[in-house]
């Protein structure tokens, strides 16, 4: 029933397929076609009784799942700040899934103990952090959220002299949590996770691009969590770190810092000005599935509290091995987790700190070609262009909404939509190393073709 692992025809046939997918990902339509979508319902059937054959089974998926789905590896999805992959990261990938690691423990994985710490030394160096700074790696940025905030609220309570993990929440000490009016939806549910209500929380007042206003911060203390933004999702604006850092540094507030695609502009020292001060923060969140191109799911939590982050982490059990080596499950929620760390090494390892400046640096060349060219087509730019975020307008709302449709169905490339200050908005993330010029230029033919089938109804 059960072939063996070394069957190479059913491996050979998967390795054929996945390049051919690869192949016609760059040049294919963005989104499936009707067709391609319609044919998903050959996924529709009983429970088989009987075992299949596992190269049908590829068969059928590679026939109607591959053109299924969203070419998101190509160089003309900008959506939902998703990035492509880099295929250093993607071959280590293949490896890593024949490994089958499970990575809790030094003891259920030695090279991925070892590649976990050697990656946390390599993201601090990158990220300018304190030596002291520990990293877990984790689903995605929303998984490392919550780590980070989990940290914050153990570390603030036991200040107080109440410990959450004994006691709970309830009767608990009054601690606060201070962000901004843009902060990403994601930190809302992290922190409605941990028990934290909607209207528990202190909001300062933003600009135009979504950055915290210094002068309307309520007054921190050391009972508060700060949480501010490395690249807020719809403008990329950075919060101002220069002029805040130092008052919650002052207050003995711990600062969160949610830099999902933005943290990684600290690998370029064309952007000092966006990251300076970032580092003084207590904990950061980012994800390596976006802009630093590696498979996904792929988070990281860094966390200069060591004891903290693993208490709020802890897990126990007389069967638990812990040990003198790194033992990944200190850092995560998570005690099963896939050996995610070795792509990102493959990544930094492949690009070097020359490399990712290149990569950073890129995305928002191209951000700003987008822009550029959107606004002598007649767009409307809403953002300043600072890192790899352009938002985008029409002359009006249903404009906007009916061109973004077309542009959509045309699979020449893919954009989302949010709304910004109470105006729609078409939402651009350049995310992908594999985004060139002509992708840029190609993609915005596809608005302007769409805005005159719109003009001319």
């Amino acid at each position: 029933m059960f072939l063996e692992l070394k069957d190479k025809n059913l491996f050979k046939k998967a390795g054929e397929y996945a390049l051919e997918y690869a192949e016609t990902a760059l040049d294919r339509n963005v989104f499936p076609l009707e067709e391609a979508i319609k044919n998903l319902n050959s996924f529709n059937e009983e429970m088989p009784v009987a075992s299949s054959d596992a190269v049908s089974i590829l068969d059928q998926l590679h026939k109607y799942g591959s053109p299924g789905t969203v070419s998101q590896i190509g160089g003309r999805y900008f959506g939902f700040v998703d990035g492509g992959v880099i295929p250093a990261s993607l071959a280590v990938k293949w490896l890593t899934d024949f490994w089958d690691q499970n990575t809790p423990m030094y003891i259920s994985s030695p090279v991925v103990s070892k590649i976990e710490s050697v990656v946390e030394k390599w993201l601090k160096q990158i990220f300018s952090l304190p030596e002291k700074t520990v990293a877990g790696f984790v689903s995605g940025s929303s998984m490392a959220i919550l780590c980070g905030l989990a940290a914050a609220r153990f570390r603030i309570l036991e200040k107080q002299g109440w410990d959450v993990n004994k006691k709970g929440l309830a009767g608990a000490p009054p601690f606060r949590i201070v962000l901004g009016r843009q902060a990403h939806g994601t930190v809302i549910k992290g922190l409605a996770l941990l028990g934290i209500g909607s209207e528990q929380l202190e909001f300062a007042d933003v600009d135009d691009q979504g950055r915290i206003i210094p002068e309307t911060l309520p007054i921190l203390d050391e009972r508060t969590i700060l949480i501010l933004q490395a690249g807020q999702v719809s403008t990329g604006a950075f919060d101002p770190f220069n002029k805040i850092m130092p008052i919650a540094e002052a207050a003995g507030s711990w600062v969160h810092v949610d830099g999902a695609f933005g943290l990684w502009a600290a690998g370029s020292s064309r952007f000092n000005e966006l990251t300076n001060y970032m580092s003084k923060a207590d904990s950061w969140s980012a994800d390596g599935h976006k802009t630093l191109n590696t498979p996904y799911d792929s988070g990281i939590i860094l966390c200069t509290d060591r004891d903290a982050l693993s208490s709020a982490l802890h897990a126990t059990g007389s069967y638990i091995i812990y040990g003198e080596q790194r033992d990944g499950m200190l850092f995560t929620p998570e005690m099963s987790r896939r050996a995610r760390a070795v792509e990102m090494w493959a990544a930094l390892k492949f690009l070097g700190t020359s490399g990712l400046a290149e990569l950073v640096e890129g995305l928002h060349e191209r951000a700003v070609q987008f822009a550029e060219e959107f606004k002598l087509q007649g767009f409307e730019v809403l953002n300043d262009v600072v890192f790899n975020q352009v938002l985008v307008t029409c002359k009006d709302d249903d404009t906007t909404k009916m061109v973004l449709e077309l542009v959509q169905q045309s699979g020449e490339c893919w954009c989302g939509n949010a709304k910004w200050n109470g105006q729609y908005v078409i939402r651009v993330s350049v995310c992908s190393w594999a985004t060139t010029e002509v992708d840029v230029s190609r993609s915005v033919m596809a608005f302007v073709d769409a805005l005159r089938k719109v003009e001319n109804e």
